[in-house]
Order: structure tokens, then sequence, then C-alpha cells
């Protein structure tokens, strides 16, 4: 048998485990450890096996992952993300439609502090949803606006998506943080006009909310003033050259834990759970990226990236053509893989395609994150539509995905918009003070 054809049979393996709810990192390692000692030998495979890990577990840029993860925990925890939708009720939440726009701006503001799209739709669903059922929102509008909010997650800065990435790809991860600021902005500007443009079409879909005076406004602005704090300082740091990535984590985590505590909001058993639960979310994402680090390396003894490369490049396509048709498989795989398994098993495979054709590659790392949020709504995984229902559990699972398929669409609009303007993603990046 070719490698080639191990390979192909790898792969159909890895599908079949991942199918069968194998964990992501467990199924990844077994089936490149497995190639490998098929095509290399099993002294190459167990050598790969102990380098790998010990590699990542020593990279020092990897600290950015538990730093910044911790800064969501605590902030959950002291009820910090609490503020950020209050804040944005207060302001808004009046006018038609309003509270459910301020929830696509709390799951922004939340977005911001965790990087974890699943955290803001379990955060923002637990905290919303309940306002908008006392003032008769749509089932369909209120789920529908929460899971999709949430998918915010993984563009917004932090993200876990563009950590990982920035590993696989080898790219600056500082440079990938400031590239998904404004396409982030720009999606949850597409959120609220979809809310507003339902809304303007079946006023009955989202009543408006409660009058706020000046006062209260002022007030729960106030309220929202140390998370803004802590997200100017860590994003703004980065920008400006102040802090590397992992200074910034250090800072946003250090000044969550101390805004805390001033504000009596934070235990000892609250730090304890969050520190936990990072230390359990950081252990995943690093079995992962110990995983891909397996399979990679099965994947070019096989040649299959390069054999999908060179297909490629025969269908005498422009380059714009080729993209679009590595964003369809996205699109199209984002419906029955999870998202980071997703993004683990394609880049071997799609991202030296995406440097032949000399695209920018940190553009290229803003698509596929986007591509992976719609995943997240995408029947029939749509991992935060699963998450939104275990909140909501009255709501059928099928009006649920009848929900978040007009925030798809807005998706799918801003997605053709930064692939036609790429300097959306590259303006920051490219302006940042080394």
């Amino acid at each position: 048998m070719s490698s080639f054809a191990i390979g192909i049979v790898g792969m159909i393996v890895l599908l079949v485990m991942l199918a069968l709810r194998i964990p992501v990192a467990f199924a990844m390692f077994a089936v490149g450890f497995v190639g490998i000692a098929v095509l290399n030998g099993l002294p190459s495979a167990l050598s790969l096996a102990a380098s790998e890990s010990f590699t990542l577990a020593s990279s020092a840029e990897l600290v950015v992952v538990p730093l910044f993860i911790l800064m969501g925990n605590v902030a959950t925890e002291t009820r910090m993300s609490r503020s950020l939708y209050d804040a944005a009720y207060a302001v808004i939440g009046s006018i038609r439609g309003g509270l459910a726009s301020a929830t696509v701006i709390g799951c922004g503001g939340f977005a911001a502090l965790s990087g974890s799209s699943v955290a803001s739709a379990l955060t923002m669903g637990k905290v919303s949803l309940a306002e908008m059922n006392r003032f008769n929102y749509d089932p369909k509008l209120s789920t529908g606006v929460v899971a999709a909010g949430g998918t915010l997650g993984i563009l917004i800065p932090p993200s876990t998506g563009f950590v990982i990435y920035a590993i696989l790809a080898q790219e600056s991860i500082g440079r990938l943080f400031l590239a998904g600021v404004l396409p982030g902005l720009l999606l949850l500007a597409m959120f609220v006009g979809t809310v507003t443009l339902l809304t303007f079409i079946n006023p009955a879909l989202g009543p408006a909310g409660p009058k706020t005076s000046l006062n209260q406004k002022m007030r729960a602005i106030a309220g929202a003033g140390p998370i803004l704090l802590v997200v100017l300082l860590t994003i703004g740091g980065i920008y400006g050259g102040i802090f590397s990535p992992v200074e910034a984590a250090a800072v946003g985590a250090g000044l969550v834990i101390i805004f805390g505590a001033l504000m009596r909001q934070l235990t000892w058993r609250g730090l304890w759970k969050a520190t936990k639960d990072s230390v359990v979310t950081t252990a995943a994402v690093m079995l992962i990226l110990i995983a891909a680090h397996m399979l990679n390396p099965f994947l070019a003894l096989s040649h299959i990236p390069q054999t999908f490369g060179a297909f490629l490049g025969g269908l005498d396509l422009p380059p714009l053509a080729i993209l679009g048709l590595i964003l369809l498989s996205y699109l199209v795989l984002g419906c029955f893989l999870e998202g980071f398994a997703m993004l683990v098993l394609s880049m071997p495979i799609f991202f030296p395609v995406i440097t032949a054709l000399g695209l920018d590659p940190i553009w290229f790392g803003v698509l596929v994150v986007l591509t992976l949020e719609m995943g997240l709504i995408s029947p029939p995984v749509g991992l935060n539509v699963f998450i939104v229902k275990s909140v909501a559990q009255d709501v059928p699972l099928g009006q649920i995905f009848r929900g978040v398929m007009p925030f798809w669409i807005a998706m799918i609009i801003t997605l053709i918009i930064l692939v036609l303007f790429p300097q959306i993603s590259l303006m920051l990046p490219n302006t940042m003070i080394n």
C-alpha cells in the first residue's frame, strides 16, 4: 500500500473515531502515532511523541492560554460579565429589540474576556434569556441571538482559536489578535443590524424593554468600567507595543483578580473554582496541540497536503477562487466537525496551498476563524445551539436553529466583505508598533 493510501485510510479512521465521540485529542494522537509508526517505524513515532510533547509544554508563548482563560473565568465568578450586559441593557434596552441587541453587545464584551464561544453563549444565556422572556420576546429571536452572539468569543480577541491557529501556522499571536478586532466589531454590528431589521419587519419579535433614566444609564456604564478598562489595557497594550501577548494576558488576569477583590466579589472559593476550571481547559487545549503535532508529520509523510495542493493548482483558477473553495470546504465541514478539530485537521492540508498562492496568512486566519464560528451554529452539530438548549430547555431545538439562521446569513455577508476587503483585517496588525 502506498503512503498516500495509508494517509487516506488514517483520515477515514480519524473521522470514524470522531463520529464515535472519541475525544479529539486522543483520536488525533492515536492516528498520528500509528501512522508514523507504519510509515517511518516505531522508534520514529516514539521519539516524535516525546519531543513534541516537551517542546509544546515548554513553549513560553503558550502561557497566554491559561492566563486569558483565567481572566475570563474570574470575570464570570465575580459577575463582571453581567455588568457588560447591564450597561448595554440600560442604554439601549428600551428600544424595540433592545434587549436582544444588548445581549449581542454583552456577548461581544464577554468575548473580549473569555476568548470562548461556549462560555459566552452559556454565560449570556443565563443572564439574558430570562429578561427577554419576561418582556415576551419571541423564543426564536431570544435563543437565536444568544447562540449567534456567543460565536463572537472565538473572533474578538483574546481568542483561543487564534492562539491555536498561530501555533499551527507559526504566525504571531499578537498580530492575529489585532487582526480580529475590526472583523469582530463588524460582525457585532451586523448582528445588531440583523436584530433591528427583524424587529422592524415584525415588531412582535422583540418588544421594547423598560425605560431607564440618565442616572441609571450612567451607573450601569460605571459598573462596567473595570472590565472595559481591562479590555482597553490588554488589547491597546498589544497594539501600542507596550505588552507582548503573554504580558497582556498576565496584566489582564491580574487586574481582573484585583478588581474582583477590591469590589468584594471574588471569594477564595470563587478564585479556586476559576483556577481549577482554567487548568482543566488549558490541559484540553494543550492535549489538542500535542495531538496536532503528531498528526501533522503523519500527513506530511503520506503526501496528502502536497497531492491536494497539486490538485488545486491544476485547476488553473485564480487565487480568490481557490480561497473560495477552501472556505466552502470549511463551511461544509463545520456542519459535522467540532471547530478546533476541523482547524487542526485542515491546516496541514490547506495552509501550504494558501502560502503557495501568496495570500496573507494573517488574513486567512481571520477568515478561517470566522468560518469556525459559523460551524458553531450550523446544523446538525451546532455546539452553541445545544448550549443554549441546555439553558432554554422549554424551547424546541428546531426552533433555536431557525432562530439562528438570520444571523448565519449575516455571518456569510461578513465573510464576503472580509474576503473582498482584506484591509479590514490587516489594518491594525500592519500599523502595530513593534
